[in-house]
């Protein structure tokens, strides 16, 4: 095989041959290194392909099973589990954070409600504090700094992208109430019964499944300082305090923390299962994982903005749920503006449009620049909404 003729494996139904084709075309033309696609269709699996290297010096081909850490797109995950309480009554999304967690209201807190930490809006984006990436993987510290930490903004009033926070935040609410950290609930309620591989860290026994991760190819020093310059104290601490990337996320020690905003591992099926449930109404197969009125709350808008942190990186103002993106009227997850999803930095995401009863996952490990909209993945949804 040589280096730029992507080796292809899986299954692909031929109406989606384009969506196969789009995969191949991004080894070719856009520097893939190693990658997987997943789409399902009414709950069918249509799209399931793999191909390309799972390590830099292309020694080790992707697998089936081959898993990756996917960033951000472990958000929706993340706020499945949030979600799955309100359902059960356990949790209340319009109720301060304070209610479940009462150190929370420090800092003018008390009025922080639940749905501020889901949509990006609590003002939380980073801490003021420095904080190392060894201290990142400290649940009980780095939980005891968000709860004693002032707001960058007034809280409930514009969006600001909690890059790292986000998960800790959601998922110290879910202990709270469950007595379980995130990863834990998941596994026991949602990914253990159905049987979808993705976890938030990665058992050190899988750890020869793990895709080596590839950093973006560096800006200049010189353009770099421009950039973070250019960025307000909330988005510097949302994207730097502390800088993570592919270095750090190739570790043991990364793996063994749980890091809910950031580190879950899993193929790109799973992560078409995971949002294919939210695809489906709530629906996966015979199993009934939300309520449908649940599923749908999940992309209920909290307000369209230029996001206080990512505002810079987009031409538009974007709208964010219940916990994910909504497609809106720039087509992030395709021309419906009501399907929703999440990118993960550096070019994965998920997929959910349950007026056409449609999920995708895609993954892969060679990370792009770009925080959303990686070109790799736009490809795949133009080429699976040309299909439908």
């Amino acid at each position: 095989m040589s280096h730029d003729e992507p080796q292809v494996h899986g299954h692909c139904d031929p109406r989606f041959t384009a969506v196969r084709e789009a995969f191949e075309e991004n080894f070719r033309q856009r520097g893939e290194l190693g990658a997987a696609v997943a789409v399902t269709v009414g709950g069918v699996a249509v799209v399931d392909l793999w191909g390309g290297w799972a390590d830099a010096a292309r020694t080790r081909p992707w697998e089936r099973d081959t898993v990756v850490n996917v960033w951000s797109t472990t958000k929706g995950p993340v706020a499945l589990a949030a979600h799955l309480l309100a359902d059960r009554g356990l949790l209340d999304l319009d109720a301060p954070v304070a209610r479940y967690w009462p150190e929370f209201a420090a800092a003018g807190k008390e009025g922080v409600l639940v749905r501020h930490l889901l949509s990006h809006r609590a003002g939380l984006a980073g801490l003021r504090e420095p904080h190392s990436f060894e201290e990142l993987c400290d649940w009980e510290l780095t939980t005891r700094r968000l709860a004693a930490t002032e707001p960058w903004w007034e809280p409930g009033t514009r969006s600001g992208y909690h890059a790292l926070t986000y998960g800790f935040l959601v998922g110290e609410v879910v202990r709270r109430v469950t007595g379980m950290l995130p990863g834990a609930f998941l596994r026991k309620e949602v990914t253990g019964p159905l049987g979808i591989d993705f976890t938030i860290g990665l058992p050190e026994e899988e750890a020869h499944r793990a895709a080596e991760l590839v950093h973006a190819p560096a800006r200049p020093d010189s353009e770099q300082g421009a950039v973070f310059a250019q960025l307000a104290p909330a988005a510097l601490a949302a994207l730097t305090n502390p800088p993570v990337g592919a270095a750090q996320a190739n570790t043991a020690r990364w793996r063994a923390a749980e890091i809910p905003a950031a580190n879950g591992h899993g193929t790109a099926r799973a992560v078409a299962a995971l949002y294919g449930i939210l695809a489906g109404r709530g629906a996966y197969g015979d199993a009934r994982v939300l309520s449908a009125e649940a599923a749908e709350r999940v992309r209920e808008g909290q307000g369209a903005c230029r996001d206080l942190v990512l505002g810079a990186g987009f031409a538009h103002d974007t709208e964010v749920g219940l916990g994910l993106w909504l497609s809106g009227p720039n087509g992030s997850y395709g021309p419906n503006p009501k399907a929703f999803g999440h990118d993960g930095f550096g070019g994965s995401c998920g997929l959910a449009d349950p007026e056409a009863g449609v999920s995708l996952g895609y993954v892969m490990n060679r990370m792009g620049p770009h925080i959303a909209d990686d070109p790799r993945k736009t490809a795949l949804v133009d080429a699976l909404y040309g299909a439908l």
